[in-house]
């Protein structure tokens, strides 16, 4: 990984900690080793007596580092017509990432979950800072029943899932408890820190619908069990209400997308503390038909029909939410513009704040290590012009995130020559 500066100092702004408190006008921070370790009014910055580096906030907001807790990077974000990726060649998806995992970290995002895509080299090369880009968490391939949702193939066998991923898919077909077992540990050999399971069926899929059933069940709880014996979570694609119910009953920890939870989901999700990932960049954007399928544009138009006032109604019901976008299926590179649509349907703009950071850190399991600004945590600290907690909306242009550094490293935005001293 390329090297941190060892000192840097973050200051003339006012911080919004991810805590729920502030913001606190005229704070500062100091970086040392890709840590955390002050944070506090700037008229008491501790003596530093090593050269530093300083990031001028320039009256701005400092934040922790955001995260997405699901996108697809080997995916466009432009359409997915089976035409159109016939001719390309396997393993482009690599390549064609790596754009976008740097627009996604100059967008103020430093942290993500890539719910099936990119593999452990995608994950290491990022960590080694050979590919600049966030933080991964990889699901490398979800686990789908055959002709559901994650199962591309056409009625004329053409597997466009097969383009997509980086290694060869995007999903892994399970049919029956004895291949979910086996599938759950194949991804996590595979590096996985996450199962996603395909509990209905999906948009872009060419054989099914949001309102097919995916995974039943019996399937999910065998791949819930597994994964829980090795300490790792699983998200479940659900848009279906029926769908929703069945992943809660199996004991997931994430619902994707959730667009017509009703009562009884919002229930089961409060009463077992699971989260909701509502993806309301990709929910709310019209389908264009000149750059996707018939069918597919077909059912988001049909998916589209009642999904805000049921997201929003989860939401004033107290469900616990994450912040993710299915960039990929979306455009990469505008991550936080999902706060606005979250403030839309009933967060308020620190709840959505929140949402982006500490607790989409709790659910990726990085609570401890990302998500609030607190010492001792790793210095992923983002600067936005203005404040996002009187114009939401701020964020989620790029050209308003004006500083991202991650482990200590500043990736966007300028800092001062390096001093001798500070106070």
């Amino acid at each position: 990984m390329a090297s941190a500066d060892r000192t840097l100092v973050v200051r003339n702004g006012s911080v919004v900690e991810g805590t729920g408190t502030g913001p606190r006008p005229d704070r500062a921070l100091v970086l040392r080793d890709g840590r955390i370790d002050w944070v506090g009014p700037a008229a008491e910055i501790p003596e530093i007596s090593a050269p530093h580096r300083v990031v001028d906030a320039d009256g701005g907001t400092i934040l922790p580092g955001f995260v997405d807790a699901h996108v697809h990077m080997t995916m466009s974000g432009e359409g997915m017509n089976p035409a159109d990726l016939i001719n390309q060649p396997p393993h482009y998806g690599y390549f064609t990432a790596i754009p976008r995992l740097k627009a996604t970290l100059d967008a103020g995002v430093t942290s993500v979950r890539d719910l099936a895509g990119l593999d452990q080299a995608v994950v290491r090369a990022v960590d080694e800072g050979i590919v600049p880009g966030p933080r991964i968490t990889t699901a490398y391939r979800a686990l789908g029943p055959t002709g559901g949702h994650g199962d591309f193939r056409t009625c004329c066998g053409f597997d466009y899932g097969t383009v997509l991923g980086p290694d060869g898919a995007v999903s892994v077909n399970t049919d029956g408890p004895a291949e979910a077992l086996r599938a759950t540990r194949e991804v996590m050999r595979k590096g996985a820190k996450v199962i996603k399971v395909m509990a209905s069926g999906g948009v872009w899929s060419p054989q099914d619908t949001p309102w097919h059933d995916g995974l039943n069940t019996e399937e999910m709880a065998v791949i819930v069990r597994e994964a829980a014996s090795h300490d790792v979570p699983v998200a479940a694609h659900a848009q279906s209400a029926r769908s929703i119910r069945n992943a809660l009953t199996a004991g997931v920890t994430s619902v994707e997308h959730g667009y017509e939870i009703d009562e009884r989901g919002v229930e089961l999700m409060l009463d077992r503390g699971a989260y909701l990932v509502p993806t309301l960049s990709t929910a709310t954007t019209p389908p264009d038909p000149a750059t996707s399928a018939d069918y597919a544009v077909a059912k988001k138009l049909k998916l589209q029909e009642h999904l805000s006032e049921n997201i929003t109604a989860a939401i004033r019901a107290g469900v616990r939410v994450a912040l993710g976008t299915d960039s990929g299926i979306c455009r990469h590179g505008r991550n936080l513009r999902e706060l606005a649509l979250l403030v839309e349907h009933g967060m308020t703009p620190m709840g959505a704040l929140l949402a982006g950071t500490r607790d989409a850190a709790a659910l990726l399991g990085l609570a401890d290590e990302i998500g609030t600004l607190e010492p001792g945590k790793r210095a992923d600290v983002v600067v936005c012009a203005g404040d996002p907690l009187t114009d939401i909306t701020l964020p989620g242009d790029p050209d308003n995130i004006t500083a991202v550094i991650k482990d200590g490293r500043v990736h966007k935005g300028t800092a001062a020559p390096r001093a001798d001293t500070f106070r």
